[in-house]
């Protein structure tokens, strides 16, 4: 246990359809009614505690977490926790306003997803009326107020944006910021995933080695999901996850607290554990520890692997409850 991701809001501006499609079964997107929602207070407590049981990195997650009210506040609360890396994972179209703020509120790293630079493209992945141009002005504000590198994530999918796999190399390629490849899960019960959608991320790394020649990077620590590659020319590295082609369960270090207080140990589980009610019914810290340590202790989660054997998992959490 490593790795704490904190989804702080289920709201978003975006609308990707492989996290939070418009419609979910012929209805609107269901939110989070405001008190159900964990307080800042309540995350820092979560955090500090995690951080005595060994959690070296919390990254903010949504829904968009930008759009949590005053997440400098909390950002600011939580770089006070000693020996603890936080980082936050954007869609980019807010970020220009808020990149020098987020710095000076103690975030260390920023990742910014992007699926395409074509506005149509774009706009199909995201389905809400943002420009490319939105985000690219995000990451450059990220790199002015001291992220170095920004990490961007693109989930690649078959038909709909694969076509942008090169152009996207092609830009920041020598930029200094990381492009990582990711290849579109089924995550959740929403999306209409299939597997004839998915870009295997070999197929990633071979369409850019044919352009722009590729070497193999060792891991940067222990469990890291991204397979890391550099241009033989050193102008920089790209990454792939390829977590429907490569399972990696075995290796995971990560655990995820949702925007509503539930502990969840894999990003594809059926059910979570409610710390919220924990919290707020006057658990002490001992407690609170112990069960988060039952529940970690008691993962046997490979959800990945099953869907490789062709067992079906027919009911998981919506990512934009659980974060990325």
């Amino acid at each position: 246990m490593r790795d704490l991701r904190i989804s702080v809001t289920d709201r978003c501006n975006f609308r990707c359809v492989y996290c939070m499609p418009k419609t979910v079964f012929g209805r609107g997107y269901p939110f989070l009614p405001r008190q159900e929602i964990l307080t800042y207070e309540e995350i820092v407590r979560l955090a500090g505690l995690f951080a005595a049981q060994g959690i070296a990195k919390v990254r903010l997650t949504g829904g968009e977490p930008l759009l949590r009210k005053d997440i400098e506040r909390l950002i600011e609360q939580l770089a006070t926790i000693p020996n603890l890396e936080i980082t936050l994972t954007t869609n980019g179209s807010l970020l220009a306003a808020r990149a020098k703020g987020l710095r000076t509120a103690g975030l260390d790293r920023i990742t910014v997803s992007l699926d395409a630079l074509d506005d149509v493209v774009f706009k199909r992945m995201n389905d809400a009326d943002y420009p490319v141009t939105s985000v690219l002005s995000g990451i450059d504000a990220a790199a002015a107020a001291g992220f170095a590198p920004v990490k961007i994530n693109m989930v690649v999918r078959r038909g709909i944006n694969d076509q942008a796999i090169l152009p996207m190399a092609r830009h920041f390629r020598g930029s200094g910021h990381i492009l990582r490849f990711i290849e579109y899960m089924d995550a959740g019960s929403t999306n209409a995933w299939q597997m004839s959608e998915v870009v295997p991320a070999a197929e990633v790394v071979q369409r850019i080695n044919a352009e722009f020649p590729l070497e193999t990077i060792d891991p940067n620590y222990q469990g890291e999901v991204a397979e890391r590659w550099r241009y033989r020319d050193g102008s920089g590295e790209i990454g792939v996850i390829a977590s429907v082609t490569q399972a990696f369960c075995s290796e995971c270090t990560r655990i995820r607290l949702s925007t509503d207080g539930q502990l969840y140990t894999c990003l594809f589980a059926t059910s979570g554990h409610d710390l919220r009610k924990l919290l707020r019914g006057g658990a002490n810290d001992e407690e609170i520890v112990a069960a988060i340590n039952r529940i970690w202790q008691a993962r046997d989660d490979r959800y990945s692997e099953l869907r490789r054997a062709g067992i079906p998992v027919t009911k998981k959490i919506e990512m934009s409850y659980i974060g990325g």
